[in-house]
């Protein structure tokens, strides 16, 4: 498998804060990443300053996607490029359907201006696989939709701009189990040899259902250990305390 996205030395700050201290990790096409970690230890952080949020500077390191230093890249050409996140708080958007959201964003994304109708029977192929319900398509991006289905719209989107990389940035966040399951059965679908995956998670639940490849306890700001889900196990039962370096 060829390395998707490789980090290397990356420290980050934000109003000359350092936040990130030195982040090393490789994700390879076609494998699931868990970084796990407290709050505070800087995992939310990482996921911002991979796609590039303004307000966070890279004060050293790099990061490579698919063999290109994107470290300077704006978000817009990340994205363009194939990198995507699944925000922790969607944001709502009134008066722009899902269609319309998603019409604009994969018409960026690939260069083909779909029409509302290519782009609907493909919101709506991709709806039918996710088990979601079609009205869901003519709402306005986010408003007035529940925690679960903001969480359901990013699966919906990430289906349908079909992303090399996709970042999920404390997804299972506040998600009762039925939305559990819905949210990691739409991951579970779009898995595959080209597709990486980085899922950034307080708790094990999320792994219950979706399997990593490699599991990472995350703190101070870079990974402390890597390993299997022998690390998720061991961090419900001993807690993250364990994992802090003498």
């Amino acid at each position: 498998m060829s390395d998707l996205l490789v980090i290397e030395n990356l420290h980050s700050s934000v109003d000359e804060t350092p936040i990130l201290n030195g982040v090393n990790l490789t994700v390879k096409a076609g494998e699931i990443h868990a970084l796990m970690g407290p709050n505070g230890s800087g995992k939310s952080t990482l996921s911002k300053v991979l796609m590039g949020h303004p307000s966070y500077q890279v004060t050293a390191g790099t990061i490579h996607f698919k063999g290109i230093d994107v470290t300077s890249m704006s978000p817009n050409d990340r994205a363009n490029l194939g990198m995507f996140m699944a925000f922790q708080h969607p944001e709502a958007i009134p008066g722009v359907s899902v269609v319309q959201f998603l019409r604009q964003a994969l018409t960026n994304r690939t260069g083909i201006d779909y029409t509302v109708l290519e782009l609907r029977l493909k919101v709506m192929d991709a709806m039918r696989d996710l088990e979601m319900d079609s009205a869901f398509a003519d709402r306005y991006l986010n408003e007035g939709f529940s925690g679960g289905e903001r969480k359901r719209n990013e699966i919906l989107q990430m289906a349908i701009l079909e992303p090399d990389i996709a970042i999920l940035d404390e997804t299972d966040s506040g998600l009762d189990i039925d939305a559990l399951r819905t949210v990691a059965d739409g991951v579970n679908k779009l898995t595959g040899d080209e597709r990486g995956f980085l899922i950034i998670t307080h708790y094990q639940r999320l792994l219950d259902y979706v399997k990593p490849h490699h599991v990472h306890v995350f703190g101070d700001g870079a990974i402390q250990l890597s390993g299997g889900m022998e690390l998720a196990e061991r961090l419900e039962a001993d807690g993250y305390e364990s994992f802090r370096p003498s």
